[in-house]
């Protein structure tokens, strides 16, 4: 089967890994998107909405994955993977998705002509926004969050098109990660030779449904644990780490230390500084996300802490959910 590197007139076939859990309409959504005849494996980690046997109805390969091992979306990713190359070994390109996501039309079209046209990259991402930005302002953060540069990148998200012969090459996925399997991917992508791109050009339709602070909370808990998780994997996210132990462990040790010299005055010095990085992020973002934004640092010491525990126990930690 060819591969996108011979050449701009090439067409490689490609597959879909879908995961998802408990999505409902919007799984409906993911497989209506796929085009016609392009292979697709849905992994499903324990639904209780009859995700799997929808999926199975509209021809998927379904992977329902074992409750004896912890679920995480870098497991399903790589169970879909070796489930679909079992039932279709000559595929060239691997496109992932979320099953809160719908692909773009002609997306993987462009992508395919992307991968054919440069030998160098070994995935390519696109676009991504949200279905409904307006529905909440959580909703809204995260339309804003996927509007990212265009160029070669560092990494990509969970919605990327794969060279497989560059997935294979790097191992895939680790499915020991519960958060940041991406970047912990694309760096070992990049430490290989290939090169990460993201391209211009609408690539997926997002449902976040995030409409309560505590979905956002633990989203955030579950970024912090991720940066902590792809550190000790690869070296990433120093420079987040740095600022979340910064305005967190920091700025409260500063206080007491103020307080042990001047009095009890001194604690208002952590009070002061949250509020002079409040008002700075407010002339940016807005007062609200700004907030958002100083209180989210706490969201991801919890995470980036849980994180370390269980690696000092030698403890796998759970998936955390936010939906």
């Amino acid at each position: 089967m060819s591969d996108p590197a011979t050449g701009p007139d090439s067409a490689p076939d490609t597959g879909i890994v879908a995961i998802g859990r408990n999505e409902g309409e919007r799984l409906r959504r993911c497989l209506a998107s796929v085009p016609a005849g392009m292979p697709v494996a849905y992994v499903d980690s324990a639904s209780t909405d009859g995700s799997a046997a929808y999926a199975r109805d509209r021809g998927a390969i379904v992977v329902e994955l074992d409750l004896a091992r912890p679920f995480t979306a870098a497991r399903a990713r790589a169970e879909g993977v070796a489930a679909l190359l079992a039932a279709h070994p000559g595929l060239a390109c691997l496109q992932f998705i979320d099953g809160d996501c719908e692909v773009e039309p002609g997306w993987i079209d462009t992508a395919r002509r992307f991968l054919a046209e440069t030998p160098r990259a070994g995935v390519v991402c696109g676009r991504r926004r949200e279905r409904h930005p307006e529905a909440s302002f959580y909703n809204a953060l995260a339309d804003r969050e996927w509007d990212t540069p265009i160029g070669e990148a560092a990494a990509c998200g969970g919605d990327a098109l794969y060279r497989r012969s560059a997935y294979e090459a790097a191992g895939g996925f680790d499915a020991a990660m519960i958060a940041g399997e991406e970047p912990e991917l694309c760096a070992r992508l990049r430490a290989a030779g290939w090169a990460v791109w993201r391209i211009d050009a609408p690539m997926t339709v997002h449902d976040a449904a995030m409409h309560r602070f505590g979905q956002w909370w633990l989203r955030a808990v579950r970024s912090g644990f991720g940066y902590a998780q792809a550190w000790s994997r690869a070296g990433l996210y120093r420079r987040e780490l740095a600022r979340v132990a910064f305005w967190t462990l920091a700025v409260v040790a500063a206080g007491l230390v103020a307080a042990l010299v001047v009095g009890p005055a001194g604690l208002l010095l952590a009070p002061l500084l949250w509020g002079a990085q409040w008002l700075r992020l407010a002339r940016r973002s807005g007062a609200r996300e700004a907030a958002l934004l100083v209180a989210g640092k706490w969201a991801e010491l919890i995470g980036a802490s849980r994180f370390a525990l269980a690696a000092l126990r030698g403890r796998r930690s759970g998936t955390i959910f936010y939906k």
